[in-house]
């Protein structure tokens, strides 16, 4: 096939090589759509094409070390070793070639070399990812109108404290963090540079920085215009949606990721699976069905989860088993959002359950939950204690993204025990154990998707409405749908059709009809693009009360 379709863009750094020109372009556009080992194909491709490109040797050291999404910390010792060994021969390759190389092409390598120590034994990475943005901070003093030298400046600093930017209980820059510098470089080049409009490394990093933020609406105009920049990025293609998601724009959510996933099904054509790469082809399906399940469309969620079975063969499942594994479990969140308790039951359990150790405790938590929910209790008893058994096995680097598999299974456990008590008609142990499976998803590190997948609150306002406390199911629709300010922005769904039928009940079992004017045509909206009738905020609610 012919190489891939990655948009106009031209980096500003440049070779004699036309050939390596391309090649250098593309390793750019690689780089800021985070597709690192291909990137770095493409460095390489420009260093046979012309071995004085500095500026591909640059890339090489760049994309081989860490970035916002796989830190030092999640380098084997192997890999980290490799890492180095190949970023300081690379960056000892660009300084042979300093005589053919511009000023601001030496100060980019000279500020990178800071960032690599030569001990792979060392444990605290942090002083060295202070030392590149330091180092970048005076490269973009000397060159602040290079739209490159601004996007891999905000990266650095980003990259002091990935996924903790913002604090989300205050809505302020985290203390310590660069949040504050980097969206003011960033936000320069926006007013000030028309050209950054089409830049993917700027754009894609402020849809990072802003995401966390009280105001992650402010990056819909960047989102929106990266979509279309790099047709054949899938990451860049996917990427306005953890925007979209937070503002409740959940169909861009559905059919954005749709198409991420098809673009990187090329990817997948040319590269296989077996590389980091996949977990974004996981990205985009995953993030499918977490709007497939707000939208109520359980034809694309369930289509999404079967897409990233075929994803997760067992081979690519082995090669990075830590990070991989737990999404073989995502089809268990649609069947339960649907009530789908008869095909729970009928799933069947992995034979290696070591290397699919979430997914077996994810099966129990299923199990149980179906079971309660069809009457058996006995049965759903003696699956609980199955779980339990299984949590322990999971080992302790598995995660879902950001959390430790550990932490999902907390509020897994809870909203168990939870819907088992209340189905055993023990009305106030259930919705307690509920309330506690709410405070451990509102603790769960910040992600997009969220680590859990069904809002807690869905199923604690379902069986507070069904136990008619009205007014505590009120206040948990609100909060949930963003109405009264009480969790951070992450944690709030706005115009959700779970919550919208939750609230709009509320509010007319207490005659309150000038807000539910307008919730009612909320709810309309979002019922209209639903594929099955709602009743209720979760499946667990037996019936209206």
């Amino acid at each position: 096939m012919s190489y891939f379709d990655l948009g106009s863009f031209k980096t500003s750094f440049t070779s004699t090589s036309p050939e390596a020109q391309t090649w250098l372009n593309n390793g750019f556009l690689w780089l800021f759509g985070f597709n690192h080992e291909e990137a770095i194909v493409c460095f390489e491709k420009a260093i046979t094409a012309d071995p004085n490109c500095i500026m591909a040797n640059w890339g090489i050291a760049h994309a081989i070390g860490p970035n916002y999404n796989k830190v030092w910390e999640f380098f084997s010792q192997k890999e980290k070793a490799l890492a180095l060994e190949r970023a300081h021969k690379a960056l000892t390759d660009a300084k042979a070639a300093y005589k053919f190389a511009s000023s601001i092409e030496i100060s980019m390598v000279d500020a990178l070399s800071h960032r690599f120590p030569t001990d792979p034994t060392i444990e605290d990475y942090a002083p060295w990812n202070d030392a590149f943005s330091n180092s970048m901070r005076k490269v973009y003093t000397d060159f602040s109108n290079n739209l490159e030298v601004i996007a891999i400046f905000a990266e650095a600093l980003m990259n002091r404290t990935p996924w903790t930017l913002w604090n989300l209980k205050t809505g302020e820059p985290t203390d310590g963090a660069s949040t504050q510098e980097a969206k003011l470089a960033l936000e320069k080049a926006f007013s000030s540079q028309s050209d950054a409009w089409e830049h993917p490394g700027l754009l894609h990093m402020y849809i990072h920085l802003m995401e966390m933020s009280p105001n992650p609406e402010k990056a819909l105009p960047h989102g929106d215009k990266l979509v279309d920049l790099v047709p054949d990025s899938g990451h860049l293609v996917h990427m306005a949606t953890h925007i979209d998601v937070l503002c409740g724009d959940y169909q861009n959510v559905v059919w954005r990721n749709n198409r991420a996933a098809i673009v990187d099904q090329k990817f997948f054509d040319y590269a296989g699976g077996k590389n980091f790469y996949t977990i974004y082809r996981i990205h985009n399906l995953h993030f499918k069905i977490y709007g497939a399940m707000f939208l109520a469309q359980p034809t694309p969620a369930l289509s999404a989860a079967h897409a990233l079975l075929d994803i997760l063969t067992e081979p690519v499942v082995r090669f990075l088993p830590e990070l991989f594994e737990s999404f073989v479990a995502m089809k268990l969140h649609v069947l339960i959002r649907f009530g789908e308790w008869e095909t729970i039951l009928s799933e069947v359990f992995p034979e290696d359950a070591e290397l699919y150790s979430h997914t077996t405790a994810m099966l129990r938590y299923a199990r149980t939950v179906a079971l309660a929910n069809l009457g058996k209790i006995t049965e759903a008893s003696a699956e609980k204690d199955l779980f339990v058994t299984a949590k322990h096995s999971v080992q302790e680097d598995r995660a879902v993204f950001n959390n430790p598999c550990s932490e999902v299974l907390l509020v897994a456990e809870q909203m168990m025990l939870g819907e088992l008590a209340y189905k055993a008609g023990q009305t106030n142990k259930g919705l307690e154990h509920l309330r506690t499976s709410v405070q451990l998803d509102d603790e769960l590190l910040y992600d997009e998707p969220w680590g859990w997948m069904q809002p807690t609150r869905h199923a604690l306002g379902a069986l507070l409405m069904d136990s008619g406390f009205f007014n505590e199911a009120e206040t948990v629709y609100r909060a949930d749908l963003g109405l009264d300010n009480s969790l951070p922005r992450p944690s709030q769904h706005p115009r959700n059709v779970w919550s919208l039928h939750g609230l709009n009940e509320c509010l007319e079992r207490r005659g309150e009809n000038l807000e539910r004017q307008l919730i009612s045509q909320l709810l309309d909206q979002a019922l209209a693009r639903a594929e099955i009738p709602i009743k209720a905020s979760c499946y667990c609610r037996s019936e209206k009360k």
